[in-house]
């Protein structure tokens, strides 16, 4: 279902709820301007849900007093994707929105009839999704809930934020846009009040925040999803060419979707390459494969590697002499 297909069922949801509502308090609900609102009602109207507006400070906009939502009926496939969607946002958001999604799903256990329950059981056994994350969700957990009510309430956030590109933490004012769950790592969209400009940080470097009295508003020609696609995060730092043994290129070729290129050699090996932001991560990559890997490019890399395999033998050299010792 679209986002605009969404907003329009929960228009209507929050009318049915309360009756003369402002259209700065059903904009702020939706997290739209007041003119979208204003779009919506009309498209409501042409759509044939009477909806009906009364001026004056205790009026608003109302549903035709009766007019009720039809009861939601599911297919069985349908049932299945709700109870897959609880169970990712306790999985991806944790305890901030863990009581919500168990209270969803014991709520559809009451309703949902024998087919759609037979269906929804089988899809919890067998169609899991689970370890998405990277970071440590116990302690992102406080900044997330503290940057949600930020993005709710349209609050800028001052935080101290340890980038990896500079030594020292330095101190942001951010004007939260969206939170957003990429690549195992929580995100935060927002327009950086230092730069002037729109900026992307990575949650578990926030190492302080606090909420600021300062409100803003998101202009409203940003789209997040335009801005997930159209911006490239992150550049790679590094292109790294390397080498697998004859022995191991079936194994690389298995992992096919983490190398850019791949190219078979005449003794059976195979060279691929690809880009890191992180030239410790892409050395523990090399690492990782053992001697079945060689890194051909770029000379820091392998130099990189080296410094840490003599590290590796060093740790494991003292350990063999403490056992002698010991022995």
């Amino acid at each position: 279902m679209s986002t605009t297909a969404t907003r329009l069922i929960t228009l209507i949801m929050l009318l049915q709820r309360k009756p003369r509502q402002k259209a700065a308090d059903l904009a702020d609900e939706l997290g739209v301007s007041v003119r979208t609102v204003h779009r919506y009602m009309n498209e409501l109207n042409e759509m044939g849900i009477p909806i009906y507006s009364e001026r004056g400070p205790y009026g608003g906009f109302s549903l035709v007093r009766g007019y009720k939502m039809p009861p939601l009926v599911f297919t069985p496939h349908e049932a299945v994707a709700v109870y897959l969607g609880t169970s990712l946002v306790e999985e991806i958001w944790g305890q901030l929105y863990a009581d919500a999604a168990r209270g969803v799903a014991a709520k559809l256990d009451n309703v949902l009839p024998d087919e759609q329950r037979q269906e929804v059981a089988w899809a919890q056994r067998t169609l899991v999704a689970t370890g998405m994350h990277r970071a440590d969700h116990a302690t992102l957990g406080p900044i997330l809930a503290k940057l949600r009510r930020a993005a709710r309430q349209r609050r800028r956030v001052t935080m101290i934020y340890q980038s990896r590109s500079r030594p020292e933490p330095l101190e942001r004012d951010v004007e939260p846009y969206a939170l957003v769950h990429r690549w195992g790592w929580w995100y935060l969209v927002g327009h950086c009040c230092l730069r002037d400009a729109l900026r992307t940080f990575r949650v578990d470097r926030i190492l302080e925040l606090t909420l600021a009295r300062a409100t803003y508003t998101i202009p409203d020609a940003f789209d997040v999803y335009a801005y997930l696609e159209e911006e490239t995060w992150f550049p790679p730092e590094i292109h790294v060419r390397m080498r697998f043994s004859p022995e191991a290129a079936a194994a690389a070729r298995e992992d096919g979707r983490a190398w850019d290129t791949m190219k078979e050699q005449p003794d059976g090996s195979l060279i691929v390459s690809f880009g890191a932001t992180d030239p410790d991560w892409a050395a523990r990559v090399v690492l990782w494969h053992g001697p079945d890997v060689t890194v051909l490019e770029p000379e820091e890399l392998r130099e990189r590697v080296r410094s840490l395999a003599r590290g590796v033998l060093t740790t494991y050299q003292s350990d063999a002499v403490a056992d002698e010792a010991e022995g």
